[in-house]
């Protein structure tokens, strides 16, 4: 009975994992969805994206109601309840970047109605960058691997370069022309969805780290966002 019990708790801490790292899967495909769908202007993908957003949020629930089942019914300690509580605080960061992609859809689909607007390069690399870094972070946690959780807690601080060189170039496009404000206005507000899903990814990290090691990351994290001390100049 008791190796019985034993291989079922387990078992349910696979369980509960295996869904962490499920709610991370569908989370980096819809920041892959959401910019696919403003780089080619598709609208139908955007309203798609914004339709998934449910899949995440019945996840977090399922995730919560099974952590509370476990606390409740195994009462675990150390390791085993630093990955319960882990598991908590990471579900909740999932979702919040299931809620940024669907912002970003919802941007999306008002931007496909409007002329073009520069190139989305800079979109598509931050994309790529927050991307790698969702999944490096939940790679670590799939892995118990501190340190990978270590390199993807200090890679943020790419996403927000890319974020300032789009900053300013929206800037740019608006005060050369009042017509590009609009598109300019929304394009912004998708980089700083991208920024903030960023943040979340080094969040997880973070989280990943403290359960792993029992200890926890005491530094500040390495950031490079300057946006808040831009100074707008008009061209001459």
């Amino acid at each position: 009975m008791q190796e019985h019990t034993v291989k079922s708790y387990a078992k349910e801490l696979r369980r509960l994992r295996e869904l962490v790292a499920r709610m991370g899967g569908l989370a980096e495909r819809q920041v892959a969805d959401a910019v696919a769908a403003l780089v080619r202007r598709d609208a139908e993908l955007a309203t798609e994206v914004m339709a998934r957003d449910v899949e995440i949020d019945a996840l977090e629930r399922e995730i919560e109601a099974f952590c509370i089942r476990i606390l409740a019914l195994r009462q675990p300690a150390g390791a085993d309840l630093r990955l319960v509580v882990a598991a908590l605080k990471i579900s909740h960061e999932i979702e919040r970047v299931g809620d940024y992609a669907r912002n970003a859809a919802k941007r999306s689909v008002v931007l496909a109605q409007q002329p073009a607007l520069g190139s989305l390069n800079g979109f598509q690399r931050m994309a790529r960058l927050v991307q790698e870094n969702l999944k490096g972070a939940m790679d670590a946690l799939v892995n118990d691997d501190a340190a990978r959780a270590d390199e993807v807690w200090a890679a943020d601080q790419p996403v927000d370069e890319v974020y300032n060189g789009i900053f300013r170039e929206m800037l740019t496009f608006m005060m050369e022309d009042p017509r590009n404000i609009t598109a300019a206005t929304h394009l912004l507000f998708v980089a700083k969805n991208l920024e903030r899903i960023g943040d979340h990814a080094t969040n997880i990290a973070e989280t990943v780290h403290y359960a792993v090691s029992g200890e926890a990351l005491t530094e500040e994290r390495p950031k490079a966002d300057s946006s808040a001390f831009a100074v707008v100049r008009p061209p001459v």
